[in-house]
């Protein structure tokens, strides 16, 4: 059994001719050539057959590098420079054609070796669909056995349907967790439920389980980021480290039609990037991943994909903030 089973990215990148890196492209790095520990390893997941809804996830990964000559590495909001936060890219794991099992457990003893070589370096998974995050918290907890992980969640959906009717697919990464015994549900923490895209039987399994639902309609009201930081406060106090998972279908049909299940009544993309930035700022955030955002539903100006970097490049900022 390998250790991992990571390939060199597809989409490169041009050197800077300047002193100091200035757009994305520049500043990020493979994971190959650098000799030190980075802040942050970045890799993607480019799976999508798992998904219920008819899916090009997997694209995203690569689409995600395409964009970043769009975007510098001056944050002119937070007066924040990002070069000084190294990111190394350590490519996309390498996918079966057709058995969807073996490539979650390709994703699986990825994110087990990545975070045993670098146990203290954050990770970010760019996905895929959203079985991978089941996989990813699983090679996590391989390579951190004595530690409980507590799950901030942003989406849409709870993810808790039955793998036993559907398998391993995109609407059951939670409950897999919580039924694998690798994370307990009082330790979810689901914010951005909205409207009616969960059945009550989905309902009353989260509600067994223990599982903390904050609807939007909630969060708005208390205010989102003090909610957030209530979140991170709660899980931070009994957990040993938070995995993130952004579904892109937390935000609303009319900023991000790029995701398979999008919906009105969701997240504005502001409201997404000040929730990222806060979320940044938590040291006990020590994983996160960006998933469900499909490049070929989007449209031509890329939208979906263009919010997608942002975000990411927003937990980048916070991160950079919790340092100040």
């Amino acid at each position: 059994m390998r250790e991992h089973w990571l390939q060199v990215p597809e989409w490169s990148w041009n050197h800077s001719t300047e002193n100091q890196p200035t757009y994305v492209h520049h500043w990020v790095q493979q994971l190959n050539e650098i000799t030190h520990t980075p802040d942050m390893i970045l890799y993607g997941a480019p799976i999508s057959r798992s998904s219920i809804s008819v899916s090009g996830a997997s694209l995203y990964p690569t689409e995600f590098r395409r964009m970043w000559k769009g975007f510098a590495t001056f944050n002119l909001d937070e007066d924040v420079d990002l070069t000084s936060f190294q990111v190394a890219d350590a490519g996309d794991v390498t996918m079966h054609t057709t058995d969807i099992l073996l490539s979650h457990q390709h994703i699986q003893e990825t994110s087990a070796y990545l975070a045993r070589r670098y146990p203290h370096t954050r990770t970010c998974m760019i996905g895929g669909d959203h079985s991978t995050t089941a996989c990813a918290v699983r090679g996590i907890k391989e390579a951190f056995t004595n530690e409980t992980i507590g799950i901030l969640q942003l989406d849409t959906h709870l993810d808790v349907r039955d793998p036993a009717e559907l398998g391993p697919a995109n609407g059951t990464p939670i409950r897999q967790l919580i039924d694998g015994d690798i994370v307990k549900g009082k330790d979810v923490i689901n914010i951005g439920l909205h409207g009616y895209y969960n059945a009550k039987p989905l309902i009353d399994y989260a509600k067994e389980h223990n599982i903390q639902m904050v609807t939007l309609k909630q969060a708005r009201k208390q205010g989102l980021i003090h909610t957030i930081q209530r979140a991170l406060e709660q899980l931070s106090a009994k957990v040993d480290r938070i995995y993130v998972t952004v579904d892109m279908d937390v935000l609303d049909i009319s900023v991000a039609p790029g995701v398979p299940a999008s919906t009105p009544g969701g997240m504005t993309a502001i409201e997404l990037f000040d929730s990222l930035l806060e979320i940044g700022k938590h040291p006990a955030v020590q994983h996160i991943d960006f998933v469900c955002l499909d490049p070929s539903k989007d449209s031509p100006v890329a939208e979906t994909v263009k919010t997608g970097v942002y975000a990411w490049l927003q937990f980048i900022s916070g991160c950079m903030l919790q340092t100040r």
